[in-house]
C-alpha cells in the first residue's frame, strides 16, 4: 500500500504533509503534489495533516489513476521537503469539484 495525491490538492498546494514525510517522497509540480509511491513507505502521518483531504490510501476504490499520475510526475518534478505558502486562492479552490481539468503538468518553478 502507498498513499497517493488526488485532484483536491490542484490549485490549493498546502504542503502541510511535506513537513511531516519521514522520507521526502513528495514532488511539486506548478499547481499540486505528488507523492512516489515507491518511495512512500506507508507511514500514514501525511493523510491527517492536509488540509484539503487530497491524500488518500490506494487502496481506495478507484485510486488506481491517481496511483499511476503520482508515479508518473514523480519521475518529472522537483523534491519538496520544506514546507511553502499554499497557493493564493487556496481556500477558495479547497472542496471544489472538476479540478483535475485544471492539473499543470509543470514542474514547480525554481
Amino acid at each position: 500500500m502507498t498513499y497517493v495525491v488526488t485532484d483536491n490538492c490542484i490549485n490549493c498546494k498546502f504542503t502541510d504533509c511535506v513537513e511531516v514525510c519521514p522520507v521526502d517522497c513528495f514532488y511539486e509540480g506548478e499547481n499540486t503534489l505528488v507523492i512516489h509511491p515507491d518511495e512512500c513507505i506507508d507511514c500514514g502521518v501525511c493523510e491527517p495533516e492536509c488540509p484539503a483531504d487530497a491524500i488518500r490510501p490506494d487502496t481506495e476504490a478507484g485510486m488506481e489513476p491517481w496511483v499511476e499520475l503520482n508515479q508518473k510526475y514523480a519521475e518529472l518534478w522537483p523534491v519538496i521537503v520544506e514546507k511553502k505558502d499554499p497557493m493564493p486562492d487556496a481556500d477558495d479552490w479547497n472542496g471544489k469539484d472538476g479540478k483535475l481539468a485544471l492539473l499543470s503538468l509543470t514542474p514547480a518553478a525554481a
